[in-house]
């Protein structure tokens, strides 16, 4: 019976290990997600897998000469447990892959916050600064208040900023 397996590949090496393992026969899946990129003031969408360094590949462990996986260029080792591969458990790709657009990316939902949560800044001029989430402003920014100068100062930053304290 075919079930989803782990492969873990060489430093960016996702899409150079799933071309190969598909030339072999194999039947792979790699979920990656758009990102918003900011350098130089400029502002652009990138490719980049959801899992790094892992790909999904389909097998049947009884039937399949599994252990070529083990040569395929990109590819670092497949996850086993003991000398037998450990598979993923029935329903994990499924449920991924429900949350791809059309285009085949898997959208990425906003972090879930309270009012009143404590976050930490982890990106810009603000970082490892504590702040307090007040609301939403959309889908990709939200309104924090910092505690500076004696007094609570709003500001708005992206989710990808901050990370739950």
């Amino acid at each position: 019976m075919k079930r989803w397996y782990v492969v873990h590949t060489r430093p960016n090496g996702e899409l150079r290990a799933a071309l190969n393992l598909e030339r072999q026969g194999f039947k792979t899946y790699l979920a990656r997600y758009m990102k918003e990129r900011r350098h130089a003031r400029k502002v652009e969408q990138i490719l980049r897998p959801l899992f790094p360094r892992y790909v999904f590949v389909s097998l049947d462990t009884d039937t399949a000469r599994w252990r070529s996986i083990l040569g395929t260029f990109g590819v670092d080792y497949l996850v086993s447990n003991g000398d037998k591969p450990t598979p993923v458990p029935e329903g994990i790709v499924d449920e991924i892959r429900e949350h791809e657009n059309e285009q085949g990316f898997v959208v990425l939902s906003p972090k879930t916050l309270r009012p009143g949560q404590k976050v930490q800044i982890i990106e810009g001029p603000l970082t490892m600064q504590t702040a307090l989430f007040q609301c939403a402003a959309d889908n990709k920014r939200a309104v924090f208040l910092l505690q500076m100068l004696g007094r609570q100062v709003r500001a708005t930053m992206a989710y990808t900023s901050v990370a739950a304290a």
